[in-house]
């Protein structure tokens, strides 16, 4: 019960610190190209971990963390490529619509984890978070869909979404290996996959960030996805990936509040709508208990 409980608050602290992302990405993309942005996102959350790990072995603290191993190079590789994808998607996403949808949108992540864990690692998945899923769906497509005339998507949504499915995948890769010292999946991850985006950037023919926003992209990749990737690894040992991604549900709407304070976006009708049918599905998905 104690691990369960310290697990919880390791995914809701995730989340809190994966919902810098959405607002302060959209402000650095103005001078930043997408899969740039993306690129030392990545490498700052990998650097800022192996700078830990390097002050942890030089302080003499041992670590009875498993290392990874041969038999771990699928799932490894797996979360690379994912992790080189659903950043990118993300930033083209976030340079096309608000902040604030980007932000709620990212809730769809639970859908995506929850049914490629029950399709492809077999968890167990309830009624109750069936039907939270179900409403995470519609509040999803409501905030896709700009004419529900005609149904023309947003673009920028659309590549939210697929964001959210790499990122739905990658976390039950990053499942398989949670019981791995979580300092180096995050090294791993962040060097490996900002490695690969920074490949994809430069043969896109992106252009190096300014030398003055280096710094603030690395800062920010370091707390909002290397310290966040760190809790998020931590509670998966306890909570699966379903569960886990559950927990993590909290972090668009500190996202969306962050983007109305930073930004003023006014979102219409349609997007207040849409927050409380997903509140409603993110509440059902919080109360889910495993089986």
């Amino acid at each position: 019960m104690k691990n369960n409980r310290s697990a919880i608050f390791f995914a809701l602290l995730a989340a809190a610190l994966y919902a810098l992302n959405a607002p302060l990405s959209k402000l650095l993309l103005q001078d930043a190209p997408p899969a740039m942005m993306a690129a030392f996102l990545y490498l700052g959350a990998g650097l800022g971990m192996l700078i830990m790990s390097i002050v942890r072995k030089l302080s003499g603290r041992p670590s009875a963390e498993i290392h990874l191993s041969r038999k771990d190079l699928p799932y490894t590789l797996g979360m690379i490529v994912l992790d080189v994808l659903a950043p990118i998607f993300l930033m083209l996403g976030l340079s096309q619509t608000t902040a604030a949808n980007a932000s709620l949108l990212n809730n769809f992540e639970i859908v995506a984890t929850s049914l490629i864990a029950l399709l492809l690692f077999r968890e167990k998945i309830s009624r109750r978070l069936f039907l939270a899923i179900g409403l995470i769906i519609l509040s999803s497509v409501m905030l896709t869909v700009e004419d529900a005339s005609s149904f023309q998507f947003s673009l920028g949504s659309v590549f939210v979404l697929l964001a959210c499915c790499c990122w739905g995948l990658e976390n039950n890769c990053t499942r398989m290996l949670s019981g791995i010292d979580p300092q180096e999946v995050v090294i791993v991850k962040g060097l490996g996959s900002g490695a690969g985006a920074l490949i994809v950037a430069l043969l896109a023919g992106e252009a190096l960030p300014a030398l003055r926003l280096i710094p603030m992209v690395l800062l920010l990749g370091f707390v909002a996805y290397g310290l966040s990737i760190y809790f998020y690894v931590y509670a998966q040992r306890f909570l699966g990936a379903a569960r886990t991604s559950a927990c993590y549900a909290v972090q668009p709407f500190i996202g969306v509040l962050m983007s109305l304070v930073i930004f003023r976006e006014l979102p219409d009708l349609r997007f207040f709508i849409a927050l409380l049918i997903m509140i409603a599905g993110t509440w059902l998905v919080t109360k889910d208990q495993p089986s």
